[in-house]
């Protein structure tokens, strides 16, 4: 079963046999218990960053006057150093988007955070479905991101009812993180088929609702079908919250078995990706859930 992060999807993880692994059949005579055994496809032969045998000197099948082959250096495996690095890089040139964000646009409408939220979205979608990481295209998203989400958050903490509710919601944001990471480091939250099965199929459903509702909003008017407000508001955002905790064991899986089996270390920046968009999406559900709570 494909991934549910477009990020990785084309990287050909799946969940076939109960862990998060390539598409790659087992080779025969494989040690059942070990889930990575005959399924890598970094090893040789099967790794497409491995450069390629062009070696005109081997077997004596080469001329005297033949060039010497091409030098192709062969990137090595990404670690869990390089993970948390670019995860660092994106997050933090979220952050000083936010801040441009917070200090030059809150006060100006949210023409501009829609048009940033609107770059951010078309830059993300291009990098979903490239072959290979971009990291100029990575961070700029990043910057995009952070700009709106600090419009956004700058607009909301102008209002006295809501004063200190971005604050808040970040807490509530690496609250979520800390307490999912723990969750999956002890196992307790295990990632298999059924698991991504689950979460992929109530995130369609909760993306699915929240198109009805905006449709209600643009022609109806008002808040739709009341997903913003009461009640029925409360409920929607705790979903959306638990969701995002969902795709951050599924990001946490990925991250695990790309190293695992020794991915290249420009697949972090795929990594790194992957956790900014969730954690993008944790902030924003917080954040709407701490507004409904507050009374707006």
């Amino acid at each position: 079963m494909r991934s549910s992060n477009p990020v990785f999807s084309r990287r050909q993880f799946s969940r076939g046999t109960g862990y998060a692994g390539f598409n790659a059949a087992p080779q025969a005579g494989a040690p059942a218990a070990n889930p990575y055994a005959g399924a890598n496809p970094y090893a040789q032969g099967g790794n497409p960053y491995a450069p390629q045998d062009a070696n005109p000197y081997a077997q004596g099948q080469q001329g005297l006057t033949e060039a010497p082959p091409q030098y192709t250096p062969q990137t090595r495996p990404m670690t869990m150093d390089d993970v948390v690095a670019r995860t660092g890089m994106t997050l933090g040139t979220v952050i000083a988007g936010a801040a441009v964000g917070w200090i030059f646009l809150s006060n100006k409408g949210f023409g501009f955070a829609i048009g940033a939220a609107l770059i951010a979205m078309v830059l993300a979608f291009v990098q979903s479905f490239k072959q290979k990481p971009s990291p100029p295209l990575i961070l700029a998203y990043a910057a995009f991101e952070g700009i709106f989400l600090g419009a956004l958050s700058g607009a909301l903490n102008s209002i006295p009812k809501l004063a200190g509710a971005p604050m808040q919601a970040v807490l509530g944001t690496m609250a979520v993180f800390v307490a999912m990471l723990i969750a999956y480091k002890t196992r307790i939250v295990r990632v298999n088929a059924r698991f991504t099965r689950f979460v992929m199929i109530a995130a369609l459903g909760f993306v699915m609702l929240t198109m009805v509702n905006l449709l209600f909003m643009v022609f109806s008017g008002g808040d739709g079908l009341g997903f913003r407000s009461g009640g029925l508001g409360i409920l929607f955002g705790v979903v959306g919250v638990v969701l995002g905790a969902l795709f951050l064991a599924l990001d946490f899986k990925q991250v695990e078995d790309g190293i695992a089996y020794g991915a290249p270390r420009e697949e972090s920046w795929l990594a790194a990706f992957g956790l900014t968009l969730t954690l993008v999406w944790i902030y924003m559900e917080m954040l709407r859930l701490v507004s409904i709570l507050r009374g707006d």
